[in-house]
């Protein structure tokens, strides 16, 4: 019971840049008491005491905000950041360092009285106000925005964003990133799966850029093939008439 606590606090400090002492987090992570509730729930519900487990994951509920049915099986190094509407369904399975934030819901979408809650594998990463639906695997170290609602697996290292969730292309989002950053803007947690307009008009022109940044590269390996000494930075988009440009890459 004490290493597992140890190792919840410590998950605190590895993952939260607020915390500050070994006693702030103690006594002041609803996450860390969740946990402690949660095993004591779970030790009397595997052993048949069904009502009594119930009572203590009722009563860390209240404490807490946080409500983890004690018939579920939660790993080593959970970290419940904030914690408030937290919800955890009696069949849910949950990996070793995974992480989720406030108003997360690992619920069931059916009645039945076998596995009908979401696998969480390890290392995962749930955003605040998601809810990840049914008997469905998220893949070890994969990652689920704010406010997506997941009703389909998640593989290994994928990002899942929007509602309904879809997986979004990593190395595009990274390119995104990177173009955001040289135009000094960044659309840090904006999926492209998201109805907003203005969020769907800004990546058009992060794609926009990233393709002209790749159709400059390969005009100046082919120059370059060719024999032609050309200095990059005097390059700009308005010395080159699109459609020569496009005859000569593609």
């Amino acid at each position: 019971m004490f290493s597992h606590l140890r190792e919840d606090i410590q998950s605190v400090f590895d993952r939260d840049p607020a915390a500050r002492t070994f006693w702030e987090v103690l006594t002041c992570y609803p996450g860390v008491h969740a946990m402690v509730s949660h095993r004591l729930a779970h030790w009397l519900w595997r052993h048949r005491l069904r009502w009594l487990g119930r009572l203590v994951s009722h009563l860390g509920r209240f404490l807490t905000g946080i409500e983890i049915h004690p018939g579920a099986t939660v790993g080593r190094r959970l970290f419940i950041d904030h914690g408030m509407g937290v919800v955890i369904g009696e069949t849910a399975v949950i990996g070793n360092d995974v992480t989720l934030y406030h108003g997360v819901t690992l619920g069931g979408t059916s009645w039945s009285k076998g596995r009908r809650h979401p696998t969480l594998e390890d290392g995962v990463v749930i955003g605040a106000g998601a809810k990840v639906l049914g008997p469905i695997t998220v893949g070890a170290l994969a990652k689920v925005g704010s406010n997506a609602v997941v009703v389909k697996n998640v593989p290994a290292k994928a990002t899942a964003v929007g509602n309904p969730a879809r997986i979004i292309d990593g190395e595009l989002a990274q390119k995104r990133e990177q173009m955001a950053g040289q135009l000094g803007f960044s659309a840090y947690a904006l999926g492209g799966d998201q109805d907003d307009p203005l969020a769907k008009a800004i990546h058009g022109l992060l794609d926009h850029a990233v393709e002209l940044d790749r159709r400059f590269d390969r005009l100046l390996g082919k120059l370059e093939a060719a024999g032609v000494e050309v200095d990059s930075e005097l390059i700009t988009a308005d010395q080159f008439d699109p459609q020569y440009l496009s005859k000569i890459v593609d």
